[in-house]
């Protein structure tokens, strides 16, 4: 096999893994299906263009979410993005997608996003306490904590939302 083939077999292989994990994460931090995919082509051009070994498959996954996590933080960090759009754009944007109105994912999106990283990176992702706050660069203490104020947000949501079905 030569090297134009092995790289673009390594490539389909990295999309065919992480590419639904990608999206789904910068979809918490962004909240726009565009902008998620511009942060998933982001990283994997960078992981791409470096030549990184991993020491296992974890290494490589690990890599890939503080990778995406800070490129959606830069890019939530950009003046530009916060204070300007093509006007363009902005006749011929599309209605946002709606989750469903009892969706627990949409109360996640609610939350501030610290609380929505760390439970989406728990219980979604399966990630443990230890492991987040090694991807996010945070204490354990710190990621405990986020986990238990979210769920407590949560738990006040969805129980207002059953509350305001019954009446």
């Amino acid at each position: 096999m030569d090297t134009r083939q092995h790289d673009e077999s390594e490539a389909r292989r990295l999309v065919d893994t992480y590419a639904d994990l990608i999206l789904r994460l910068s979809f918490t931090y962004l909240k726009s299906t565009q902008d998620a995919e511009d942060v998933c082509q982001t990283v994997f051009l960078k992981l791409l263009r470096s030549a990184r070994a991993f020491e296992s498959p974890e290494h490589e996954k690990a890599w890939i979410v503080r990778t995406t996590s800070n490129a959606c933080k830069d890019l939530l960090r950009n003046a530009f993005r916060r204070t300007s759009v093509a006007l363009d754009a902005a006749a011929d944007a599309p209605a946002p997608e709606t989750a469903a109105p009892d969706s627990v994912l949409r109360q996640v999106m609610a939350l501030p996003q610290n609380y929505r990283e760390a439970i989406y990176l728990h219980y979604y992702e399966g990630y443990s306490v230890r492991e987040i706050a090694e991807l996010t660069g945070r204490s354990e203490a710190a990621v405990a904590a986020h986990l238990s104020r979210g769920r407590n947000k949560l738990r006040t949501y969805l129980e207002g939302e059953n509350d305001e079905r019954w009446l």
